[in-house]
């Protein structure tokens, strides 16, 4: 099931932030479990991950931080909230979903990349580690 995140769920979010994230950003979840911005959590039982979500309002919605708990990578908890989030935002009028990943992760890259996702552009010095590729799919694509 993927549900809206709840302040209970913090302290788990937390966690798998700093196992999934090579640079967690815990201010971010923290502001946006409080409101700021919409957290969905993928709940198999308890979170075992979550996206959260910034959009501009009319045509593109950005998703800083998509993180499954290590342990259970692999088992589709990630692309099931992507294709949630893809149809959701559908609903709502978007048109484009992006991401940031960095430039060296391979593993994040080919995940994007299995879904649909295209680089829109290198993004210097973006991570303390190195680089980042903006990546992006179109909602009024298949499916991720």
């Amino acid at each position: 099931m993927i549900r809206r995140a709840e302040p209970a769920d913090l302290p788990r979010l937390r966690t798998i932030q700093q196992q999934a994230l090579a640079e967690p950003w815990s201010e971010l979840l923290a502001a946006a479990i409080e409101g700021a911005l919409p957290v969905y959590v993928v709940d198999d039982g308890g979170p075992v991950g979550y996206a959260i979500v910034v959009t501009d309002g009319e045509s593109v919605a950005y998703v800083p931080e998509l993180a499954v708990d290590p342990a259970r990578q692999r088992e589709g908890h990630g692309t099931r909230l992507l294709v949630w989030l893809r149809e959701h935002l559908t609903t709502q009028g978007y048109e484009e979903l992006r991401v940031t990943v960095l430039a060296d992760d391979d593993g994040a890259r080919a995940f994007y990349a299995d879904r649909g996702f295209e680089v829109l552009d290198r993004i210097e010095g973006h991570y303390e580690t190195g680089d980042g590729l903006l990546l992006a799919l179109s909602l009024e694509a298949g499916e991720p």
